[in-house]
């Protein structure tokens, strides 16, 4: 495997989740251990650039690399249903998201979704991605295959739901577990593939559904889990009917056995402090979906309160409930939740906070911290090349920032899908 070296700005982050920023920076990438590429050095170009002397470096002049983003929450197949109207969550589960996700029993139709999905993730500059499939195996399959074809990191699980859900994505509770079992033996730590277990939410599942996929968690522990949590206070009170022996909509899952480390719960909006305490200590991490609590009206992420209780976070695009796969887009909503969504007079997030969220953030939520979502040593050499000329207003405004914030802030603010210039991705060879 060569090594290949670019000369350009450089973002990354420190262990303390503040960026870190060479302005005239070179980044090395070469062969890691498992024959994925990582990062050799990365630092001041006039620091490394003797070390490198002989070897060929790529110049961007203009442009800066950073670490692919990460998105924490996905469902591929809504990517046909972003932007439909509905009064709120389950109005939209069932006009929209039910009807679209029956046509995944189709494999050539699931192929052609993933195909576009990935396009889109890695156009936006996606390089790892978290993703809801169907109840049909045949979807993770279909999304599996792309990704392992392109080398990209990869996670996403068939979707358990065997009560209260129409017929074409209904599964039925046995033979649910034998499919997800069968998925991971097949999927899981293929490459840079991996499995996670996937009820869609607690109303979906019937116990003994719940009960046999905590049973599956406590077999692969290594495995993901993810689902949703407390996104929308009329599916609160359909959970706590449903489970009135549970203290919370959040501890059903505990009760089943499915918070651990590497398990992701979306939303998780409407928490009180023991549940934020609960998933401090599970080690389970929340996928915070801006841009689709807002278009669903669901309420705001408190990250006050997330904050001072310790539990893990990261972005996430919630496409199709969420309004772009663009990770700028999400990191600018999440800005006005934290602004305007607080009871005590806001919390203004930083532009670096925003970014490290998206990446080495996401990365520390998955149970992946320094294998992705950034740029230090040894990382996965996942990238993008932003140009922060690429409109004309996004290059006036990028000319007069006069700080590292201030520069992140505009691209945050003014940036989308034209920003990326390339996705890098660390293809095994």
């Amino acid at each position: 495997m060569t090594i290949n070296c670019y000369r350009a700005a450089i973002l990354r982050f420190g262990a303390d989740q503040q960026a870190i920023y060479e302005a005239d920076g070179l980044l090395v990438l070469g062969p890691g251990p498992t024959g994925v590429p990582v990062v050799l050095a990365v630092g001041p170009y006039a620091a490394l650039a003797a070390k490198f002397a002989h070897t060929a470096v790529e110049h961007l002049p203009g442009r800066i690399l950073a670490p692919g983003f990460i998105d924490l929450h996905v469902h591929y197949p809504q990517v046909d249903v972003i932007g439909s109207p509905a009064s709120g969550l389950l109005p939209w589960l069932e006009n929209y998201t039910f009807p679209q996700e029956s046509r995944f029993s189709d494999p050539e139709h699931a192929r052609g979704v993933a195909e576009f999905f990935v396009a889109e993730l890695l156009r936006n500059g996606v390089t790892t991605a978290l993703t809801f499939a169907t109840s049909h195996p045949g979807s993770v399959d279909a999304l599996l295959g792309v990704a392992e074809r392109l080398g990209m990191r990869m996670i996403t699980g068939k979707v358990l739901q065997d009560r209260h859900s129409p017929d074409g994505v209904r599964d039925e509770t046995e033979q649910s577990l034998v499919d997800t079992e069968t998925l991971i033996q097949r999927w899981h730590g293929k490459g840079r593939l991996g499995y996670a277990i996937t009820p869609r939410f607690a109303p979906s599942c019937t116990p003994a559904q719940l009960r046999g996929a905590g049973e599956l968690a406590a077999r692969y522990p290594d495995v993901w889990i993810q689902s949703h949590v407390a996104e929308n206070k009329d599916e609160i009170a359909w959970a706590r009917a449903l489970f009135p022996q549970s203290r919370s909509y959040l501890a059903v899952y505990n009760d089943h056995g499915l918070m651990r480390d590497r398990a992701i719960y979306a939303h998780c909006i409407h928490f009180d402090d023991a549940d934020r305490a609960l998933m401090r200590t599970t080690g389970a991490a929340a996928a915070v979906s801006p841009t689709s609590n807002l278009f669903l009206g669901s309420g705001f992420f408190d990250y006050a309160a997330a904050d001072s209780a310790g539990m893990r976070y990261g972005l996430a695009s919630d496409v199709g409930g969420g309004t772009s796969l663009s990770p700028f887009h999400t990191m600018l909503a999440a800005y006005y939740v934290g602004r305007e969504g607080q009871t005590k007079g806001g919390l203004s997030l930083s532009p670096q906070h925003l970014w490290w969220q998206h990446t080495a953030g996401a990365a520390l939520a998955l149970g992946l911290d320094g294998v992705v979502g950034n740029l230090a040593v040894g990382c996965e050499a996942d990238c993008v090349v932003l140009d922060p000329q690429c409109t004309p207003l996004l290059a006036r405004r990028t000319a007069q920032a006069g700080s590292l914030d201030e520069l992140l802030f505009a691209m945050i603010v003014l940036g989308d899908d034209r920003l990326v210039q390339r996705t890098l991705v660390a293809a095994p060879v």
